[in-house]
């Protein structure tokens, strides 16, 4: 947290979300990370304790709204808002510079993964057709080709069974916290190169 708001600066910058109209905790969680571009999501645990300390300060209020609690902004806390318009443009400029270094860390890490992935996938890629090239096919023998060589529907299953156990896993994960910028793109490409190996095999004579 230190990194993207500077002590105090958090509880301004949620005053300032609060302004527009009441919110409840997902949404304000919510806007902070579409401020971020993605790139940084506040945890309930960061969120609830500061609305809560606002709240013991007067400077919101709690609303019952179906089975959620909504926090809108009191006068108080207008008042506060108001006479800190200055520093809430110092947070706006700092969380614009968090976002750059945030994306920029996040290229660079993406690039690094796509670097190691691409080496893992080339290897097993290898490994693979080394192990399809050490079966021994020779037709003289007359017998039928081996287990190996699968059907299109051993393929077709193969390709589902891989599917439902990855979203199976993409759900619990994004049932914890939602999913980040480096797994997304780690996914598109891994799957991507997966896809070229396959296409690459299929082409091979």
């Amino acid at each position: 947290m230190p990194a993207v708001f500077a002590h105090g600066a958090l509880r301004l910058y949620l005053l300032s979300l609060l302004e527009s109209g009441p919110k409840h905790g997902y949404e304000l969680i919510k806007a902070l990370k579409e401020r971020f571009g993605g790139t940084y999501s506040p945890s309930a645990g960061t969120i609830y304790p500061r609305l809560g300390k606002l709240e013991e300060e007067g400077l919101v209020a709690t609303e019952s709204a179906g089975r959620r609690t909504n926090y809108r902004i009191t006068p108080a806390g207008l008042a506060e808002l108001n006479l800190r318009r200055e520093e809430l443009a110092a947070v706006e400029k700092e969380i614009s510079a968090s976002v750059r270094r945030l994306a920029d860390n996040l290229r660079e890490d993406i690039r690094s993964n796509m670097r190691g992935l691409r080496a893992d996938l080339a290897a097993t890629a290898e490994a693979a057709r080394a192990a399809a090239g050490s079966v021994d096919f020779t037709a003289s023998t007359g017998r039928p080709a081996p287990e190996g060589k699968r059907s299109l529907k051993d393929a077709e299953m193969m390709l589902q069974s891989f599917r439902d156990d990855l979203r199976t896993e993409l759900r619990l994960q994004a049932g914890k916290e939602p999913l980040n910028p480096v797994v997304l793109e780690t996914l598109r490409t891994v799957l991507e190169q997966a896809r070229i190996a396959v296409r690459n095999s299929l082409l091979e004579k």
